[in-house]
């Protein structure tokens, strides 16, 4: 319980003048009033209008993606990614027992079906030799497609996700996927800002996707972003995101079913600012992910830190406690004593909807579930 008590008072050193420490709240702090206000007076505040654009242009050159097309959320991205991969109903989609209910909401709206490999215990995201195990006893090629013998349906799809920030072993992974002709769509909702290998995370599979939700790194309140280096997939994207509606200046002809899924003009506003500031409010939660560091290391509790050959935006920082009865009362504790912390999302395995979801042992992810909490990440501004 000591233990517990010094790090209440650290994090409030942390975040000092506040009665009560949010997870990860956001900070307006630039040019967000002065956006929002420009696109209401332009009168364009739904889906057209030059933020749009503008946040499309912003997150092309901040990744080096050579497409992006901004939609209404994270959720909508992966949704709209995943039919663009051509996963169809039936068919399976591997992704990973410990995320964000998102991922499994986006795969089912097709009418997909989640399969959950293990993730890698330093990493948090997708393990590539799970996935690779995967591949060995359970998947055979059949006509150039990838079958899932114990089922006969088709993989069409992989869904690996850079949990908290922390990028995943990508490269390997859609290195298996292409031996098996299986897209990758990345889950980097978390993630934007994370390198691996020099290379920004959401870049490395046929899509990325990213959230601006309320709580990541820089929000527009909502919205969400699809990348891509495939030019025809880029402009169906946009095209279908659109209510599919082709282009004329006043009759209404649609070739698709589409979806209104496009970012509107104001929250792109708000993003365009935020994306202005995303740079120094990675390197401040850097700061406080090392000053978290060195703290915990004191205390002989496990920080989790930023696996080799990464620069992890440090979205939300972690500790692993030593058991789920200490996992609790840390929980308890700190929040009883006005510090917000909360545990690692329930595996998606454990809930009603995937319970007969195809999945392997998922040792690491039971393990980091019964263990892990996130505490206080904001930036910190006395820090900037």
């Amino acid at each position: 319980m000591e233990k517990f008590r010094e790090t209440v008072e650290f994090i409030k050193q942390l975040y000092p003048n506040q009665s009560f420490i949010p997870l990860h709240e956001p900070r307006f702090i630039g040019k967000e009033r002065e956006y929002v206000m420009d696109a209401i007076d332009s009168t364009f505040v739904s889906s057209v209008g030059r933020y749009v654009d503008l946040f499309e242009d912003k997150i092309k050159e901040y990744t080096g993606a050579k497409h992006a097309i901004a939609v209404v959320n994270g959720t909508a991205a992966l949704h709209m990614s995943l039919m663009l991969a051509g996963v169809q109903r039936d068919e399976i989609v591997i992704t990973q027992a410990l995320s964000f209910v998102a991922t499994c909401n986006a795969i089912s709206y097709i009418g997909a079906q989640p399969a959950f490999v293990d993730v890698d215990k330093n990493r948090l995201g997708m393990s590539a030799f799970a996935l690779e195990e995967f591949f060995l006893l359970n998947v055979k090629m059949v006509n150039n497609q990838a079958i899932h013998t114990p089922s006969g349906k088709r993989v069409a799809a992989c869904v690996p996700m850079h949990t908290f920030g922390f990028p995943t072993a990508i490269d390997r992974i859609v290195e298996l996927c292409t031996q098996y002709n299986i897209p990758v769509v990345e889950d980097a909702a978390e993630s934007l800002g994370s390198i691996y290998k020099n290379q920004h995370t959401g870049t490395f599979g046929l899509l990325g996707t990213y959230s601006f939700n309320g709580n990541k790194t820089i929000t527009c309140g909502g919205g969400g972003m699809i990348v891509t280096n495939d030019e025809k997939i880029a402009k169906l994207a946009k095209h279908l995101t659109t209510q599919a509606k082709v282009p004329h200046k006043w009759d209404f002809v649609h070739d698709h079913i589409g979806y209104n899924y496009r970012c509107p003009n104001l929250n792109a506003a708000l993003a365009v600012a935020q994306i202005e500031q995303l740079e120094p409010f990675i390197e401040n939660k850097r700061k406080t992910a090392h000053a978290y560091q060195q703290f915990f290391k004191e205390k002989n509790i496990q920080f989790v830190s930023e696996p080799t050959a990464s620069r992890s935006n440090y979205w939300l920082n972690a500790v692993l406690l030593n058991s789920k009865e200490e996992r609790d009362a840390f929980l308890t504790y700190t929040n009883e004593n006005g510090v917000m912390t909360r545990p690692a999302w329930r595996l998606m395995h454990k809930l009603d909807m995937f319970k007969d979801c195809i999945k392997d042992d998922l040792i690491n992810s039971l393990s980091i579930e019964d263990r892990l909490v996130n505490i206080p990440s904001s930036v910190r501004i006395d820090q900037l």
